[in-house]
């Protein structure tokens, strides 16, 4: 079993095509995708034991929204140390384990509603789900990177839009799924939990026996690299640990942290967040609807934006994200106070696309400043920084509109102040990025420094 989970198991045959490899990504990240949907659980874990309506040992909706934020913070924590890792083993083993990670999350979740203790749902949920997230993440992004030289952009688009594609398929059939089990004395989260976790390991499982990964020096045929002439473009590599050495890096986490940041909170409670700006004219289901249609759009920004981020340059598809997300947020709160719901769906669905489109730049922008040796590593290392927009979005979001609430704010006015908030975040964003210059070539790690370096690279694969 050992042999057949080992990175030189996975190399590719002659004559193996790279097309079969987005496949086998997307069907990993449409599963782990389902973290953008779990807002649709939060209204009925709110009456697990009212049923009807909230009981006063049900939960609150400020002590779900830790879930969510849990799942973020170890999908970062779990990139940054696994992807050293999966630099090591391959991707298939470190899929698998993410299947495992994943699917088990959701088990024991369902033991956490049945016996009511929201730490188990902490554990499940948050903590091990948060780390299957994390490995099955990171594992297709260096990979597909290695097989679409040519098209780095577009290669991080097609592992990465599934993820964002996942609440499309996770939010209906959630739902679906609670409406199915519900009775008189359960709200079908419980059975929920259950029958998602083993649809979502099998297919995790699957995508982990599929993937390969290029023979040592590969390349596309007919292709020859280019000489660069991009001076944001290096043809150099910086070792992992190197990188934390670069003002560069920290850049980009910050240019990452606060692009997620100003989405992610949102996202998180866009089932609540619209059902309570338009009282009265959603429905959960309608919600739930416009959650599958925020999917969407981020799912197809991390395709459309990661592959113009080929001909518009990582900078300046970044650029685009923070000026115009930053008008578009401070324009939402007067489309909500004039009740104008197709207007504000609209700009939801366009800040989607732009905020789904900075995960999927982010690795090719990597690659672009640091090389793509070790990109995957690297790239695990900057998803703490996801980690942290993981807390601070959600925290901004339910904290400030708990406050406003306690203060006499009307529900559908509570989120106004954080969509300004946002706005100024996404300000700083702009000048983060207009900071980035190419890496100094004293970083930059030398022909004979391509050796066996930590044990990542076996000796077939020395330069």
């Amino acid at each position: 079993m050992s042999g057949f989970f080992s990175k030189q198991h996975s190399v590719a045959q002659a004559g193996y095509s790279r097309w079969l490899v987005p496949p086998a990504a997307l069907s990993v990240h449409l599963c782990i995708g389902q973290a953008y949907a779990f807002s649709v659980f939060n209204d009925p874990l709110t009456r697990v034991i009212g049923i009807s309506s909230s009981a006063p040992e049900d939960w609150k909706l400020t002590t779900l929204g830790w879930i969510f934020s849990l799942a973020i913070v170890f999908l970062g924590l779990s990139a940054a140390f696994g992807g050293k890792w999966l630099e090591k083993v391959g991707p298939r083993l470190t899929m698998f384990v993410a299947a495992c990670c994943f699917g088990g999350g959701f088990l024991i979740s369902a033991l956490g509603v049945y016996l009511h203790q929201i730490w188990l749902i902490y554990l499940g949920y948050g903590v091990i789900g948060g780390i299957g997230l994390g490995l099955g993440y990171v594992s297709p992004v260096s990979t597909l990177i290695k097989w679409f030289p040519d098209r780095r952009g577009m290669a991080t688009g097609m592992a990465i839009m599934g993820f964002g594609g996942g609440a499309m398929i996770g939010a209906p059939l959630s739902v679906l799924l609670m409406e199915q089990f519900k009775t008189a004395e359960s709200v079908g989260v419980m059975q929920a939990f259950l029958v998602m976790g083993g649809l979502y390991f099998c297919s995790m499982v699957i995508g982990s026996l599929t993937i390969r990964i290029p023979p040592p020096n590969w390349q596309p045929a007919d292709w020859t690299p280019p000489v660069v002439q991009n001076k944001m473009i290096t043809d150099s590599h910086v070792h992992i640990d190197q990188a934390l050495k670069t003002p560069q890096f920290y850049l980009l986490w910050l240019v990452l942290c606060l692009n997620v940041t100003a989405g992610i909170g949102v996202l998180g409670q866009a089932s609540v967040m619209i059902q309570e700006m338009f009282k009265g004219s959603v429905t959960p289901a309608s919600a739930a609807g416009f959650v599958g249609l925020l999917s969407l759009f981020n799912m197809g920004g991390r395709f459309f934006w990661s592959s113009a981020s080929d001909y518009l340059g990582r900078k300046h598809t970044y650029f685009i994200f923070f000026a115009i997300g930053a008008a578009l947020y401070a324009t939402i709160p007067s489309m909500g106070m004039a009740g104008n719901m197709p207007l504000f769906v609209v700009l939801y669905a366009l800040i989607m696309s732009m905020y789904g489109g900075g995960f999927s730049t982010i690795p090719a922008y990597l690659a672009d400043i640091f090389g793509t040796r070790f990109v995957g590593g690297i790239h695990g290392r900057l998803l703490t920084a996801w980690a942290t927009a993981g807390v601070l979005g959600p925290v901004l979001v339910n904290y400030l509109r708990e406050y406003q609430i306690g203060q006499g704010v009307a529900k559908a006015d509570a989120y106004n102040v954080t969509m300004y908030i946002m706005a100024v975040l996404l300000v700083v964003g702009f000048i983060a990025n207009l900071l980035i210059k190419p890496v100094h070539e004293k970083h930059h790690m030398k022909h004979g420094d391509f050796d066996e370096l930590d044990g990542i690279y076996p000796a077939d694969e020395q330069h």
